[in-house]
This record gives structure tokens, sequence and C-alpha cells, in this order.
């Protein structure tokens, strides 16, 4: 079982390392780079279709078949737990060594967004109030760690829940 969750756990976190460097990049190059968050998170739950894969390859080729739904859901919370400790260790090294200032972007970035989406005033200052809020919450690593992994596991998670339900299968 190790081997198969550190391999499709690598898979999925190098899709979604990648697909947030990408992001992160042009966030950062270009503050009115339009976003849209609907690929944003069907890309994530492409990548995390991978503990899917890992779950079934685990339950046919090493497990003869059968898989409990505890054994299912560990699995994919195993491959969950290193895509997204992959996510984390690639964002700090990013944003620390590479892009301290991401925030300045990404704070423009984020009122640009709001502008275009039709904000009015009102909505603009909490936005800039939010995002300030925001700015001083990055400035604890520990928070930095904690919101960064909130942003990928949870969706791992529940994709380990629906994998384990759809893929148990008892003795014959």
């Amino acid at each position: 079982m190790k081997k198969i969750v550190l391999v499709f756990g690598l898979i999925s976190g190098v899709i979604i390392t990648g697909m947030m460097l990408y992001m992160a990049d042009k966030c950062y190059t270009n503050p009115e780079f339009e976003t849209n968050d609907v690929v944003g998170y069907a890309l994530m739950i492409a990548a995390f279709s991978f503990i899917f894969v890992g779950i079934k390859t685990f339950r046919d080729k090493q497990n003869g078949g059968v898989i409990g739904f505890g054994k299912a859901f560990l699995t994919g919370l195993y491959i969950s737990l290193i895509a997204a400790t992959m996510y984390v260790v690639v964002w700090l090294f990013d944003y620390y060594l590479f892009m301290p200032d991401y925030l300045d972007k990404y704070n423009q970035h984020v009122m640009y967004m709001a502008k275009i989406g039709g904000a009015n005033e009102q909505e603009l200052a909490a936005k800039a109030t939010e995002m300030a809020t925001f700015a001083d919450m990055y400035q604890n690593p520990l928070a930095v760690v904690l919101i960064t992994f909130s942003e990928v596991f949870p969706i791992g998670l529940v994709i380990s829940l629906v994998s384990a339900l759809i893929l148990k299968r008892k003795q014959p």
C-alpha cells in the first residue's frame, strides 16, 4: 500500500502544485489577470481523481479485489495528505524565496476581480478590509501553512470519502 499511496500522492501533488505555481505566477506578474474559481476547483478535482485510481489500484492489485470502507478511506486520506503536504511545502518555498511581496500583488488582483465583478464602493471597502486582515494573518508562518493546507486538503478529503464509498467491496 505504501508504494501506491506514495506514487498517487506524488502524481496528485505534482498536478495541484503545478497549477498553483502557474496561477501564482500569473497573478504575481499581472494582477489584472482574470481568474476563474470554477476552473481552479475543477483542476483540483481532476488532480485528486488519482485518489480514486490509487484506491482502485490498491484494491485490485494488492488486496485481491476486496477492500472495506475504512481501508479505502485511509488509502485516499494518505494520498490526500501527501499531495496537500507537497502543495504546502512548494508554496512556502515559492512565497518566502521568490515572491515575498506576493500579497501586495494578490491584493491588487482581488480588488481588480471585485471591480470587474461589479462590486460597489461599499463592497470594495469591505473587500479591502478583508484583504488587510488576510495580510495580517499571513505574517505568521503557521497561519500560512494552515491557510495553504486548507485550500486543497478538504477537496482531497471529500474525494477520499466518495471514492471509498464507491470502491468498497466485500468478500465474494
